[in-house]
């Protein structure tokens, strides 16, 4: 009995042993595979808006791996279970057949012959091609069933195309197919298929000139397999055979560079499928290299070109720099640099200053030499208008005009709706940049300012087709991406930053007369097509710029020299402008933005200054202006006066019988800004003069144009002279008169009807004073001191 015991006892025993390996079997079996298989660093792969491959670069690791393929193509997959895995559908990993011949086949001859599944291959690819020993084997085994059971046939294939090595550093199907045939796996033929199928079993045999005839035989034979077992026909057979093999690895596509490389930085290791236009972007690169050889005779060397389509905020086409050579940095992305705006911010001041009604469209603005707490902004030409009108100081880019404006509108409160815009390159406080900002003294990049532009045309697009409404993200930034999706915010009524009104007669500002100050050559840059275009060109001659906007297309183009170095001629307009209209040229028609009617309202307006119109208005027309612009002052420079039967001579009531007067309305613009509007608008009529007898009662004849009040004359410190000249300069209404001068009431000289006075001067401070013949007198406090401040 006890001995029963004792055999019962040892078989529980040997069970309990049994089942406890089998259970660490099991678990072992279950707990073999790694969460992820492969750990490998991926190459980055940029494909254009159909899916066709436009860039990539290697691996970390110094590979060309692409990421996993979504599919196997069908041709391939013939190919590949046919010459490695004919059962593959049949058996759970293995295949017991296939290993017992390799086996008996390795024991009793000299050659090596594998036995094993291309289920046991991805093992293997996953642990590194380890040495292929008996043990090594049956891991692979072990966890190729495994394998099998967590992922499906078709996903095993994958993983083996995705990772299976094809000679050098080409890893996987799809780096295969472009690295040696120059196209996507999808479009493999059945000779090139075959080829990349019997390639991994010997990879050596890709090396040109060297042990061709063996890759031949093996992919031919592989065909004729094919051929025989129906898969392919007779024709195909033939065709097939007949195709050359690959030779040493060809270059992959890399049309958009720059793009590739901000992906690699962006996005490592991943297959990005871009919103970009294939056949745009060969055309622009096309382009950039021609105006590259334009702009290199006069040392400049680079330019980059941004288009965005406006209704989506996708890329379209992106050249990040020019074909100048490592020598001239060409390999710098321009687009995302930060580089001196110009006068690219000029059309949002004026946007925002029409939409809240503080200017219409061809209101007259002054164009005066100008001060502001030392800072002394220029026009491009050094010369002024006196008055010109809004629209024509945009579309000039009139620098004064831009300066007096944006302190008339708030710098801070410039400066916020900028932030509103989502210009977050203004990382500094409002006062770093001063007045300066509207003339180049901030920086932004090509990037943001392009987006910024399509924006305001996507805001007025929305405007137009969505019952009047607007969105509260409508300021988002662009994006490469074809498949993100763009989060615009929420309808709303009022606008974010500008109203429809403010950005339709902005645009057709910047459409109609977008014309640099003293340049004839201007209608060389008619398009076919409306556009709305400012140009840009900062201090120094280091930037130049070119924006333009239709309804559908924004585009944006920067030259200049990557370094910052200057040249002479590197002006928005030469550089700059001349991409832009090619650019425009190479893309589908565009019609002209329809006028938002909701955000806009017919008044009159003086025909002559811009302004709303007042009863001294008598040349008025209709205009349609922004909502707002109903709010804005009537016109302060017409008038009435009362001239003498003949209308030759200003009388009053002191003079002249009240019932001979004769009442005309008169535009009279204040005596500095008649000076310069004068000699630029020859049907400008000044006042007459008083009839003899009559004073003049206003108090505002005359006015200094030089010195400006509260400005000091500064002297350079040369010589070691003690007195040096300068030169006084006043503006009076009247002609024919003569101004007698006085320096601290001692007579210093008398001008005629240009009043313009040079005098020797010594440091100091002065009462300067002016005395028409007629009596009238204005002074002002001159300061005089050397620029060093001694």
């Amino acid at each position: 009995m006890s001995k029963v015991l004792s055999s019962l006892k040892r078989r529980l025993v040997n069970h309990k042993i049994k089942v406890g390996v089998f259970f660490i079997i099991l678990i072992l079996w279950v707990l073999c595979l790694p969460k992820t298989l492969f750990n490998d660093p991926n190459s980055t792969v940029v494909n254009s808006s159909d899916g066709t491959l436009i860039g990539a670069r290697i691996a970390d690791d110094g590979q060309w791996r692409f990421p996993q393929i979504d599919s196997i193509p069908e041709r391939f997959k013939q190919s590949i279970l046919l010459f490695e895995d004919e059962y593959f559908y049949q058996h759970p990993g293995f295949n017991p057949i296939s290993i017992i011949k390799a086996i008996g086949h390795n024991l009793t001859k000299e050659t090596r012959r594998g036995g094993s599944t291309i289920t046991q291959q991805v093992i293997r690819l996953s642990r590194k091609n380890r040495s292929r020993t008996y043990w090594e084997k049956i891991i692979e085994v072990f966890m190729a069933t495994r394998l099998e059971l967590r992922y499906s046939k078709e996903e095993i294939l994958k993983l083996y195309a995705s990772h299976t090595p094809y000679g050098g550093n080409v890893v996987g199907l799809e780096t295969a197919a472009w690295r040696y045939f120059g196209i996507p796996a999808h479009e493999l033929s059945w000779g090139q298929s075959a080829a990349l199928a019997v390639l991994p079993n010997a990879p050596a045999l890709i090396f040109p000139g060297r042990n061709e005839q063996a890759f031949l035989d093996k992919r031919n034979r592989l065909l004729k397999k094919l051929w025989e077992k129906e898969i392919i026909d007779q024709t195909t057979y033939e065709l097939a055979i007949a195709e050359p093999l690959p030779q040493k690895p060809v270059p992959l596509p890399d049309i958009a560079p720059h793009l590739t490389e901000r992906i690699r930085n962006e996005h490592p290791g991943q297959r990005i499928t871009t919103s970009l236009d294939r056949s745009l972007q060969q055309q622009l690169n096309t382009l950039a290299e021609r105006h590259y050889r334009r702009l290199q005779s006069n040392e400049i060397h680079n330019l980059a070109i941004l288009v965005l389509d406006v209704e989506t905020r996708k890329v379209l086409g992106y050249v990040g720099n020019s074909p100048s050579g490592e020598k001239h940095s060409n390999y710098v992305d321009i687009i995302t640099k930060k580089r001196s705006t110009g006068s690219t911010l000029k059309p949002f001041l004026f946007a925002s200053l029409l939409d809240e009604g503080q200017l219409l469209p061809h209101t007259l603005v002054e164009d005066v030499p100008t001060v502001i707490n030392g800072y002394h902004p220029q026009n491009f030409d050094l010369k002024h208008a006196g008055a010109v009108p809004a629209s024509k100081a945009l579309s000039r880019s009139l620098n004064v005009p831009a300066v007096r404006l944006l302190r008339e509108y708030g710098l801070q409160k410039f400066y916020n709706k900028l932030h509103k815009m989502n210009m977050e390159s203004l990382d500094r406080p409002s006062s770093h940049y001063g007045l300066s900002l509207i003339l180049g003294g901030a920086e932004s990049s090509l990037w943001e300012l392009t987006s910024t532009y399509a924006s305001m045309a996507s805001s007025l697009n929305y405007f137009l087709t969505h019952s009047s409404t607007y969105r509260s993200r409508e300021f988002t930034e662009a994006t490469y991406l074809q498949h993100e999706t763009m989060d615009f915010g929420k309808e709303q009524f009022d606008p974010l930053v500008f109203g429809a009104g403010s950005i339709f007669s902005t645009f057709q500002s910047m459409y109609e007369v977008n014309r640099p100050e003293g340049d004839e050559n201007w209608q060389f840059f008619d398009s076919s097509q409306p556009v709305a275009w400012k140009t840009g060109t900062s201090f120094g001659f280091k930037d130049a710029w070119a924006v333009g906007v239709t309804p559908k297309y924004a585009i944006g183009v920067w030259a200049g020299n990557a370094d910052g170095e200057g040249r002479p001629g590197l002006t928005g307009i030469t550089a700059a402008a001349p991409i832009l209209f090619d650019v425009l040229a190479a893309l589908p028609q565009s019609s002209w933005f329809q006028k938002p009617l909701d955000d806009l309202v017919e008044i009159e307006v003086c025909a002559q200054s811009g302004f709303r119109a007042s009863m001294y208005c008598d040349d008025i027309k209709k205009e349609w202006v922004p909502t707002h612009g109903t709010r804005s002052r009537p016109c302060p420079y017409h008038q009435q006066v009362f001239l003498d039967k003949s209308e030759h001579f200003r009388v009053n009531s002191e003079c002249y019988p009240l019932e001979d007067m004769v009442a005309k309305n008169w535009l009279v613009l204040p005596p500095i800004l008649e000076y310069y509007y004068a000699s630029s608008n020859p049907n400008y009529k000044p006042l007459p003069p008083y009839m003899e007898g009559c004073s003049a009662l206003e108090n505002n004849l005359m006015e200094f144009i030089y010195p400006k009040p509260y400005e000091a004359v500064l002297l350079p410190k040369d010589l070691g002279e003690k007195r040096m000249e300068i030169i006084l300069k006043l503006a009076h209404q009247q002609s024919n008169t003569i101004i007698y001068w006085y320096l601290d009431e001692v007579f210093v000289g008398k001008t005629e009807n240009f009043h313009e006075l040079v005098i020797p001067i010594e440091p100091g401070e002065y009462m300067l004073t002016a005395v028409d013949n007629q009596g009238n007198r204005i002074q002002q406090e001159v300061e005089v001191r050397y620029a060093s401040g001694e």
